[in-house]
């Protein structure tokens, strides 16, 4: 008698079930040293910048591109016409890295971080009058966290928002 093989639906079932809210997602995301998970601001810069090289090169962007230009600006909510695209990428890099980089300790001495996800959601996310109930519900994940210490996180995004769309340089 042959073997057989499981079916693609039993296959599916073992697969690795994605949900943010615990922060599960699926195996291209388990390296986070290769994977880094971006705001609508970051590539929204990147776009821009890729987008100038492409005009000097005398290069015509497809509509693809174009169309995805035209989403990232649209949900992009830290933006300042009248700063240059390097400056912004060193401000959202900075903020990146430090979101990155946030650590609270726990009750039992054990310490949490922000998931790459999480760092994109908030920085999409956050208005400068984004209260930590708002955020913890749209980002279900943040509920792990102490309301100060995402009250701490908020403070740091709306420092830097403020930053970016202040007028002039830093």
């Amino acid at each position: 008698m042959s073997e057989s093989k499981p079916s693609a639906a039993a296959t599916s079932a073992v697969a690795k079930v994605e949900n943010t809210a615990e922060l599960s997602f699926g195996t291209e995301f388990d390296d986070t040293e290769i994977v880094s998970i971006l705001s609508n601001a970051q590539v929204a810069v990147i776009l821009k910048i890729s987008a100038q090289s492409a005009l000097n090169r005398d290069e015509e962007l497809d509509d693809v591109y174009k169309n995805t230009q035209k989403y990232v600006e649209r949900f992009n909510n830290m933006k300042n016409p009248e700063k240059d695209y390097h400056e912004l990428a060193s401000e959202l890099d900075n903020l990146h890295a430090a979101l990155e980089t946030f650590r609270k300790e726990k009750e039992d001495g054990e310490e949490m971080a922000l998931h790459g996800f999480e760092v994109a959601a908030l920085m999409n996310l956050v208005a400068t009058d984004t209260m930590v109930e708002e955020a913890q519900a749209l980002i279900p994940s943040l509920s792990r966290f102490p309301e100060s210490a995402v009250d701490e996180i908020l403070d740091l995004i709306r420092s830097t928002m403020i930053r970016i769309v202040s007028y002039g340089g830093s």
